[in-house]
């Protein structure tokens, strides 16, 4: 069975997709099998995996509302296997709204996934609505991408209040996976004070990888490539391999 993680923040630019993606092709070049579900209306992450969205059907909306079979919906790359999304999700957290088990429709349809993979990354939309409590429910755990820059934390609280929520009445064993810095800059103070300052915040549960700000990791997704795929020789890349292979490890050591 995968290990469902759900890559998290509720404010828009911190990474969060670029993660998603980046991370999937990482961890499939190691030879995981892996699979990211595009669980933002945006669907940047299906195209940054080469996944044309407009064409992509049937996609998680239909396996989610449509009740469409999710293993016909998955499309496979040379990076990674995507259940892709496209605009027809913006109005899923309405429909759904009426649905009986609403909080579990995403964990229903990964669920018929899962056997296949070790690993299955949700990319979340950047709001703490329904659409973000079933990636919330059908996860094992988060990951959460937080940019070195002023106001890194704000809005954290929401969304570790909603977490809590969520852990007490809806899915108890989830677990905190890890806190990601992104777009860091070791040449700025600020880039190493807002490091500190959320090291502090979250002891022991911050990634030991940090990823750089870095040219290649903004220009892959226009290309529908990951970075590794874009420019193998970026810092991006390196990051991204650094991160999968500290990730893998440390679930490798949980399990063991």
């Amino acid at each position: 069975m995968a290990r469902i993680i759900a890559v998290v923040n509720q404010k828009g630019g911190v990474g969060k997709t670029t993660t998603a993606v980046n991370l999937t092709a990482a961890l499939s070049a190691l030879g995981k099998r892996v699979l990211l579900c595009d669980f933002d209306p945006q669907a940047n992450a299906t195209s940054g995996m080469g996944v044309d969205k407009n064409a992509a059907s049937p996609n998680v909306y239909d396996a989610l509302v449509s009740g469409a079979d999710p293993l016909k919906a998955v499309a496979a790359t040379r990076y990674g296997d995507v259940l892709p999304s496209n605009k027809a999700l913006a109005g899923a957290g309405v429909e759904m709204i009426a649905l009986p088990q609403r909080e579990y429709l995403l964990k229903n349809v990964l669920s018929a996934l899962s056997p296949a993979y070790d690993y299955i990354f949700i990319d979340s939309p950047p709001s703490l609505e329904l659409l973000t409590v079933n990636a919330l429910c059908a996860a094992d755990a988060l990951l959460v991408p937080v940019q070195c820059e002023y106001y890194a934390l704000e809005g954290l609280s929401d969304l570790l209040t909603t977490v809590r929520l969520v852990k007490r009445s809806l899915n108890p064993a989830l677990a905190l996976e890890g806190v990601l810095l992104t777009m860091f800059d070791s040449r700025t103070n600020l880039s190493l004070q807002v490091a500190e300052e959320v090291k502090r915040h979250f002891p022991g549960q911050v990634y030991a990888t940090v990823i750089p700000r870095n040219v290649r990791l903004s220009e892959a997704p226009s290309h529908g490539r990951p970075v590794s795929a874009y420019d193998p020789l970026s810092r991006g890349t390196e990051a991204y391999a650094a991160l999968a292979a500290e990730l893998d490890a440390a679930h490798a050591s949980a399990v063991n």
